[in-house]
């Protein structure tokens, strides 16, 4: 494979373990490896840290391998995103991955090839490795266009789209009182959502422990496109009481199966963003659920036409962590 992978790690070296083996199978030509510090006064933090840095040693195969480990902890927020500004101070593309989502070896070559097909395409921002549409396809070609830049630990972009990637959403004050959102998301409670997180955002500004979040603002501020894969090609290993984040082992999200990506890949003719897509992704990872009368009457709906009926989600999947 062409397109290097940057590797962010923490304190896991478990789950560490298991994605770095699915790394050492695709053997990059590049790597690079992003290690946040240990937290002070947590018990055991330095020791953990240093067990998954001992793992990602073992390059084995013929690489270059450039480090980034920060001796202090910057936290989720910072040190993601300055490893990854890192990343493309150096690369003019790259496949990030993190250190609790197991990617399908086919998740490589997927990101690879389209990392060279949309390469000077700027419309194209983002390629992703989920598409939590819980099993559905989405067309008859190997991945969909949308306006949602999924990236749930794993993920690929090109330094092109992220020099846009703005941390302190700058623009918010802006593009606040405009319709913008409105046009992007076309449903008032998922606008109102997004809201609140974008005025958390830019009220959190520098200290924010999250980085993900503003991708999306940036991506969305440039009308960017992200490739959806229409098979899982990861899975998050990481749910469990001990995770930052996702702490629910009984979520829907959790260990989902993944299936092979298959080649040559089948093009989609056209890049629009696949609306019934993006209308369900939206309904699984909302926080806010639609009130008790739409609750209601879409279950009716749904036993009448003999079809499902998506719901909100009262967790965020990691994408929105």
């Amino acid at each position: 494979m062409k397109a290097p992978i940057a590797f962010v790690l923490f304190n896991r070296p478990d789950t560490t373990g298991r994605v770095f083996a699915e790394i050492r199978a695709a053997q990059p030509r590049e790597l690079f490896l992003i290690a946040d510090g240990p937290r002070a006064n947590v018990p055991g933090d330095i020791e953990r840290c240093a067990a998954a840095r001992k793992i990602v040693e073992d390059v084995d195969w013929e690489c270059e391998v450039r480090r980034n480990f920060s001796d202090i902890n910057l936290g989720c927020g910072q040190r993601p995103a300055t490893g990854i500004d890192w990343v493309f101070e150096n690369v003019d593309r790259a496949i990030i991955l993190e250190d609790d989502c197991v990617p399908h070896l086919t998740f490589f070559r997927f990101c690879d090839e389209l990392l060279e097909r949309y390469a000077e395409d700027e419309r194209v921002m983002h390629v992703a490795g989920n598409n939590f549409q819980l099993g559905q396809r989405r067309g008859s070609y190997s991945y969909y266009f949308s306006r949602h830049n999924i990236c749930a630990g794993g993920w690929a972009t090109w330094r092109r789209a992220w020099r846009h990637f703005d941390p302190e959403i700058t623009k918010w004050e802006n593009l606040r009182s405009t319709p913008w959102l409105l046009d992007i998301l076309a449903e008032r409670r998922h606008v109102d959502h997004w809201m609140k997180i974008f005025d958390q955002a830019h009220r959190d500004g520098k200290s924010a422990d999250y980085w993900d979040y503003q991708w999306t603002f940036s991506f969305w501020t440039q009308s960017g496109l992200a490739a959806v894969p229409n098979v899982e090609l990861l899975t998050n290993i990481g749910f469990s009481k001990d995770a930052t984040h996702t702490r629910h082992a009984k979520d829907k999200w959790a260990n989902v199966a993944t299936a092979p990506m298959e080649f040559p890949l089948r093009h989609p003719p056209h890049m629009i963003p696949d609306g019934a897509a993006d209308r369900f992704f939206l309904e699984q990872t909302s926080l806010n659920p639609p009130p008790k009368r739409r609750n209601k009457l879409d279950r009716v709906l749904g036993r009448l036409l003999g079809s499902p009926v998506a719901h909100s989600s009262q967790q965020r999947y990691d994408q929105q962590n």
